[in-house]
């Protein structure tokens, strides 16, 4: 794993399955998606997202507004 997908190292399994369903296998990828999008996918819930949060905010990326 890259530092750049490493995140998907540090959620759940069925989060992690999720994101990489929908093609989310990069931070950069991540940051052009909402929260609100991220929550839609089925198996990520509220638990996950402050460590996609802290992910993104350790290189500097933020989630879509």
């Amino acid at each position: 794993m890259t530092e750049s997908n490493s995140f998907l190292s540090n959620i759940s399994a069925p989060a992690r399955r999720a994101l990489e369903r929908e093609g989310i296998t990069s931070l950069e990828r991540l940051s052009e998606y909402t929260e609100a999008d991220i929550l839609k996918l089925h198996g990520v819930g509220p638990s996950t997202m402050p460590k996609l949060r802290i992910a993104l905010d350790e290189v500097n990326l933020s989630f879509k507004n």
